[in-house]
């Protein structure tokens, strides 16, 4: 009796990684890619502004003010006679640097510190999360008002902005990634890599924070829209970035004039509207991550 034996061994079907997985439900959820697409449209334009135009963005024209739009001038000008459409794209770029800073700087402070209190645990722990709750418990507003009027002669106007946000806003980002580290570091790899003698650097770089990645991911992208509607905030109040640095709340500022906010629409709600569909976009890209990267979601 003759044996037949099959010498070709097919080779084992290797599964996608998670991030494959991620990143294939991310690109089919259609919502999210179009407020990526728009997203990134407006960082091009709003980082690429000095090529697109070379109207004046400093510069008062008496002879110009509050004009309506126009073939000359596509959104009008403002009180100074400015180019709205030139201011817009100049402030996008103060904007999306705060809030891409912020989110840097916020994301690099909470991750730390979280990551070392849950691993560690204990004292360090301890006193940690308390330096944490004592952060949370300051007054966002009014520490962010006196901080960067102090500090604001001594730093340029944008970046002790994002230093006074960052500062005081990291403390929720902490307490995620504890509760995250804590739950992981009970794990069976952790377990075998302190048996090896790996040192805690490297456990928690190497090990622990690429799974618990997903959510420091999502938290990053949410944290952008916050500090944009935070930046928005306080310099329509007068408080956030410089006066001679065009940002979409300074723009907004000017509807505090009942004129403008009744018959010069023109001057404000080109900034209310940019604010208004970043902030959206960053919502549904970040809905979109969360869902992606959730194992038990089958969308």
């Amino acid at each position: 009796m003759e044996i037949v034996t099959n010498d070709k061994i097919s080779a084992p079907i290797k599964s996608p990684s998670p991030w494959v997985i991620a990143r294939r439900k991310f690109v089919k959820n259609k919502l999210a890619m179009i407020s990526l697409i728009f997203l990134v449209i407006v960082i091009i334009l709003s980082f690429l502004a000095p090529y697109i135009t070379t109207k004046d963005i400093v510069r008062i024209d008496f002879m110009k003010i509050s004009k309506p739009p126009s073939s000359e001038h596509w959104l009008g000008t403002d009180t100074n006679g400015r180019d709205v459409f030139t201011r817009m794209l100049y402030a996008g770029r103060s904007s999306l640097t705060v809030g891409l800073g912020c989110m840097f700087f916020i994301v690099f402070i909470g991750t730390t510190v979280g990551a070392i209190s849950g691993y560690f645990g204990g004292k360090i722990d301890k006193i940690l999360m308390r330096f944490t709750d004592f952060v949370l418990m300051f007054p966002f507003l009014v520490f962010v008002i006196v901080l960067n009027t102090i500090l604001s002669g001594k730093v340029s106007g944008l970046w002790t902005l994002i230093f006074v946000i960052s500062v005081l806003t990291w403390g929720g980002v902490a307490r995620i990634v504890r509760s995250r580290v804590l739950a992981e570091k009970e794990n069976e790899y952790i377990l075998a890599a302190k048996s090896i003698g790996c040192k805690s650097s490297k456990i928690i770089i190497k090990h622990l924070l690429p799974n618990v990645a997903s959510t420091i991911i999502v938290q990053a992208t949410l944290l952008v829209a916050v500090t944009i509607v935070a930046e928005s905030a306080l310099s329509f109040l007068g408080f956030g970035v410089p006066a001679d640095t065009p940002s979409w709340g300074n723009m907004l500022a000017e509807a505090r004039n009942s004129d403008v906010l009744r018959d010069k629409t023109w001057i404000w709600m080109p900034p209310a509207i940019a604010i208004t569909l970043v902030i959206l976009s960053i919502n549904f890209i970040g809905e979109g991550l969360k869902d992606a990267m959730n194992p038990k979601s089958k969308r």
